[in-house]
């Protein structure tokens, strides 16, 4: 076994490694770049190297450096996590030309499943189940017509290199394949330096399954069952489950049966993921093989009880896999979301910054529950603008979906993070969505589901009873510990109003307080809208940013943050602003004019916080509608920011090398 192994990757993804060496009494080394001085993972580490700038092309994508660090701190191995160099065959051949062990898969098979066409031609001759398609050369638009007529509509355009949606189209008549095909082609060579192009059927309705393989250098392969990862939104997974709701028995030891043909077919040694597209009638078909470990392993090892990592560094040490198929055995069920540094309701626009609070839930076995946090930061940690926006992985178990489901919900409701925007809001509405709780799944789901993008749902009138009770629970307490407080001119009456008024944005709901003291704990009956007396019980104290009680015998965590004269409550996907008051006093504010938000309508506002990477237009210049005016990067993404309507640009303020904060002005038009 390893004495030492580098990780060469960051956050979450070598903390996670970090922890299974630690586990098996291997000292570990991390890496790190300038933006990366003080991140959790070079803490983490026994010993940490500094590689470069913050850039990942200077620094992390650097092969040279890494070697470079295994030679200063004498690593064996070198972990490369599941992104930067995991699936680069010429990185693992450069370790292994300095005797340093890859902890992966070889070349090989590095190769042959990192090239779309390559690994459908495995796939094909390991006798997988492939997507009807034209593997060939496709010499032109006239070529790639005839093809998708022999095919039948609808049709995917794919690129065959790279990936992250680059480079794909879909034709769903004659008409549009020639576009289709010659978007795609100039895509693919812009983006990838490689125009071959590929034509297969597109599923209608289609799942995103993968099957997890593990396998040994001495001809040992196993499958340790499927996760489902159809919450998809612009090709990239939002969430992921264990097992798939959409499975059965029979179509589960038949994808597994192939994924381990084709792991057998290239000589696989590791843990990898072979990915299906299955249909409505559960007929799945080959889509790649990631040769890595997944970002959503955590939970097929909650499931399965098999520390991947583990299995990765002892295959890479030469051992034999201590596990045969028989051993495999699916536990419960397990769910994971992606919490990420982004806006859901700009269109989930990357956001950077300083997080000011990160208070994730209580990790470890709460019962029937299991809450696990796979994570790389850490409050007071700055979120950069040079990597993945991810910032943890959030995982629950439970005996069943519906439990693993309702645990998820409760660990988000209780995950603070401040300081930037984050998808906690979108994730905790999506595990209240009835669609995704009956398991209707499709990887348009998030596109059909929210066609014109994310906004809160509003309360019904239960949830806002719920919201109005905790409401008052907290001003109840606050406005008692005001009058209690020494130095008071007028003594404490001790008598507390009956009748209150609690404003949850535009709505006034009336509450009366019946039996219970004011006191902590609190415990008391509200009376909402003149209905039946339902009792609070909290433990809340003033300060805190988590109220945990129940209203009416339900279980309710909620997020309170203050506002101008009231709170934002957030709970449940649901984030309203709320004020309690006297009712006299709610009967003035009703007569209150409302505030109208400043004009920007002539204004070009930056919509996340990047660096404006080029300004196209010069102040005096008449634009058309549809013609670009700025381009703004921030977390590997480009947004082009386009004219709306014909206009002339007044004033330029900002230009291109700027930093710029969310609703900067960028532009002004007459």
């Amino acid at each position: 076994m390893f004495k030492k192994i580098l990780i060469a990757n960051r956050g979450e993804i070598a903390c996670r490694v970090i922890k299974s060496a630690k586990k098996m009494g291997i000292a570990t080394v991390a890496v790190y770049s300038d933006a990366d001085r003080d991140a959790v993972h070079v803490e983490m580490a026994d010993e940490a190297v500094h590689i470069g700038p913050p850039a990942a092309a200077e620094s992390y994508l650097v092969a040279d450096r890494i070697i470079a660090a295994c030679k200063k701190t004498g690593a064996e191995a070198v972990h490369p996590g599941y992104g930067f160099l995991s699936e680069r065959a010429s990185f693992c051949e450069a370790l292994e030309a300095d005797g340093i062990v890859f902890i992966g898969p070889k070349p090989k098979a590095i190769r042959a499943m990192g090239d779309k066409i390559e690994s459908k031609k495995f796939a094909n001759d390991a006798k997988v189940s492939t997507v009807p398609g034209f593997l060939g050369e496709i010499e032109d638009a006239d070529h790639a017509e005839r093809i998708s007529d022999e095919i039948g509509y609808p049709v995917m355009i794919k690129a065959s290199a790279g990936g992250g949606g680059k480079g794909m189209r879909i034709a769903w008549t004659r008409n549009e394949v020639r576009d289709g095909f010659d978007r795609a082609r100039s895509e693919a060579r812009s983006s990838f330096g490689d125009d071959r192009i590929f034509i297969e059927k597109f599923i209608v309705e289609p799942r995103h399954i993968e099957i997890q393989v593990l396998a040994d250098a001495h001809g040992n392969a196993v499958h340790l069952g499927e996760r489902e990862c159809s919450i998809q939104r612009r090709n990239q997974k939002v969430v992921e489950e264990a097992p798939s709701p959409f499975l059965d028995a029979e179509t589960r030891a038949a994808m597994g049966a192939q994924a381990v043909a084709l792991a057998r077919a290239v000589d696989y040694q590791s843990a990898g993921t072979v990915e299906f597209i299955v249909d409505r009638d559960r007929n799945f078909f080959f889509l790649e093989m990631n040769t890595r470990l997944q970002v959503e392993h955590p939970v097929t090892e909650l499931v399965t009880g098999i520390d991947l990592v583990e299995q990765m560094i002892r295959v890479a040490a030469g051992e034999k896999l201590a596990l045969s198929q028989d051993d495999i055995r699916l536990n419960g069920w397990a769910v994971e979301s992606r919490l990420y540094a982004e806006d859901p309701y700009r269109n989930f626009l990357p956001s950077i910054g300083r997080l000011s609070r990160y208070r994730p839930p209580s990790e470890g076995r709460h019962g029937d529950i299991v809450v696990r946090n796979d994570t790389g930061v850490t409050e007071g940690a700055e979120i950069s603008m040079f990597y993945d926006p991810m910032i943890a992985k959030l995982c629950t178990w439970a005996p069943d979906r519906a439990a693993a489901i309702e645990a998820m919900s409760d660990a988000l409701d209780e995950f603070v993070v401040d300081g930037i925007e984050h998808n906690i809001p979108f994730l905790s509405a999506l595990m209240r969505h009835p669609r995704w709780r009956e398991g209707r799944l499709s990887t348009g789901f998030i596109a059909e589901e929210y066609p014109d993008g994310f906004a809160p749902a509003k309360p019904n009138d239960e949830e806002k009873a719920i919201l109005a009770a905790v409401s008052l629970s907290v001003e109840l307490l606050r406005k008692d510990r005001l009058d209690r407080l020494c130095g008071r001119l007028a003594p404490h009456s001790g008598a507390t109003k009956s009748d209150w008024v609690v404003r949850l944005d535009d709505d006034y709901i009336s509450l009366s307080i019946g039996e219970g003291m004011i006191s902590l704990p609190l415990e008391i009956d509200l009376q909402v809208e003149g209905g039946e007396p339902v009792t609070v019980a909290s433990s809340w104290r003033p300060g805190d940013i988590v109220w945990k009680g129940k209203v009416g015998g339900r279980a309710v965590i909620a997020q309170l943050r203050p506002v101008l004269n009231g709170m934002r409550i957030a709970w449940q996907g649901l984030s309203v602003n709320a004020r309690a008051m006297l009712p006299r006093t709610a009967e003035l504010d009703r007569l209150m004019p409302k505030k109208l938000p400043p004009d920007t309508s002539n204004m070009l506002l930056c919509p996340m916080p990047g660096l404006v990477m080029s300004v196209a237009v010069a102040e005096g210049q008449e634009v058309k509608a549809g013609e670009t005016l700025a381009v703004v990067e921030a977390m590997k993404m480009e947004n082009v920011l386009r004219a709306e309507r014909d206009l002339i640009v007044r004033k330029i303020t900002a230009a291109a090398g700027e930093s710029l904060s969310v609703d900067a002005v960028i532009m002004e038009f007459e």
